[in-house]
């Protein structure tokens, strides 16, 4: 799948809406969304479709950046009427957001494909289909037998604010390559763990 040039891309981050969500694990697609807006001068300040939006421009590309105000289980009802509204097919409209399954320090991603366990996920495949790429970052698996659920709603440590920063900085190089290049080439270059140079 090859991304053209005068094309416009959705990318979503999800999350939880409220301070005492902000430095959650569930929340750090909203913390690479928020990234990527400082990076390219994006002002997330329009409330549109349930959702937090941004309009600008990334890599030379046209983009709107969402992140849903739903809370996480029904962040659908946001993407869905989004992606209606800018007419924007799901090969266009990429998802960030936080995996279990995958180790702390790890990104993966995937062309298409099932929620795997993620109820946010499963909301907007609901809405879209499950033919949308998505970006996957890894968190890891809750230690002992902590319950996944208050696990994903801790704050990161302090002691991994350093890896989760590399990985917000790597989330942004392969959302400006996704625009750019296309899904299979930006899987090849970022699929893995952060601080590993991809290849040119």
């Amino acid at each position: 799948m090859q991304s053209g040039g005068g094309e416009r891309y959705l990318i979503v981050g999800l999350g939880n809406p409220g301070r005492a969500h902000l430095y959650n694990r569930h929340n750090i697609g909203f913390m690479a969304l928020d990234r990527l807006a400082t990076r390219h001068g994006i002002e997330l300040k329009r409330v549109q479709n349930k959702a937090i939006v941004g309009v600008g421009r990334v890599a030379g590309r046209s983009v709107i950046l969402a992140k849903p105000q739903t809370f996480m289980n029904l962040s659908g009802q946001a993407v869905g009427p989004l992606a209606n509204f800018y007419k924007i097919p799901p090969a266009n409209t990429l998802v960030a957001y936080d995996e279990l399954d995958i180790p702390f320090g790890v990104i993966r991603l995937r062309e298409k494909g099932g929620a795997g366990g993620h109820n946010g996920m499963r909301s907007i495949i609901q809405h879209l289909g499950q033919e949308f790429p998505r970006l996957r970052l890894g968190i890891g698996r809750p230690p002992g037998r902590m319950d996944a659920a208050g696990f994903v709603l801790q704050d990161f440590g302090r002691d991994e604010l350093p890896l989760v920063s590399e990985m917000l900085d790597t989330a942004l190089a392969a959302v400006e390559s996704f625009v750019t290049n296309g899904i299979d080439l930006t899987m090849s270059r970022f699929n893995g763990p952060v601080g590993v140079q991809p290849e040119k």
